[in-house]
């Protein structure tokens, strides 16, 4: 079973210097029939404007993955992390008991196009982690490659839960496929470009969550990134 998630029917906002759009309930767009997906809470499309960005603000017991689309990202925390994220680099930030962090757009002329996904995590309270890797593009092309999992496989950056985070790069035509396991969900995320799924259609924005099917097959109807969360 795929229900789509159609770009134009997620909650938005506009600020100004940051336009989002939210997947799930967040902040003042609550939709009490899209809350969550299994353990994924969040899922935000965020354009944030050249020089502006988000200030110092707290988090607890969430594993909270970035991913830049466009732009470059710098993150600033209570850690003592200060690190500029660009497109190609996942950051994964384990909350645990809690730490405060801050997120800007350092360009004075190129706007910032990032999303940021947040999972609930398998354990409460742990000490506060920060991981952030570039993962080189031909590890992607055509095929998913790992950007997160609990057993940091492939070389992947560790989560806090039983989860996986994909990511795949298609030209117009280019085919590939996830094999899921038993009793496990997906949710994809088309970042850029169109993809079908299981010959059905998704645009730039579209997502979809899966349940009980085995094999997903996906092709690329222009040149397309897509995310994809492998969840118990």
């Amino acid at each position: 079973m795929i229900q789509i998630r159609l770009s134009e029917d997620r909650g938005r906002a506009n600020h100004g210097w940051l336009e989002s759009r939210f997947s799930f309930s967040f902040a003042d767009y609550y939709d009490p029939n899209h809350m969550h997906f299994r353990s994924l809470r969040v899922i935000n499309d965020d354009h944030v404007a050249a020089g502006k960005g988000f200030g110092m603000h707290p988090h607890r017991d969430m594993e909270i993955l970035t991913w830049v689309v466009e732009g470059k990202l710098e993150h600033a925390d209570t850690m003592g992390n200060r690190r500029v994220i660009l497109p190609g680099e996942l950051q994964a930030m384990s909350a645990g008991s809690g730490l405060l962090h801050s997120e800007y757009n350092p360009s004075s002329t190129e706007p910032l196009h990032l999303f940021q996904m947040w999972i609930l995590p398998a354990e409460k309270g742990i000490t506060p982690r920060y991981d952030q890797k570039l993962f080189p593009i031909a590890g992607r092309q055509g095929k998913f490659q790992i950007l997160a999992s609990p057993d940091e496989r492939e070389n992947s950056l560790p989560i806090n839960q039983d989860a996986y985070l994909l990511v795949a790069n298609l030209a117009d035509g280019e085919q590939t496929t996830h094999e899921l396991g038993a009793n496990r969900g997906a949710w994809i995320q088309v970042t850029k470009g169109a993809i079908e799924l299981n010959g059905q259609t998704l645009k730039e924005g579209d997502g979809a969550a899966i349940e009980e099917e085995e094999l997903l097959s996906f092709t690329g109807k222009a040149e397309s990134q897509v995310l994809l969360f492998d969840l118990n």
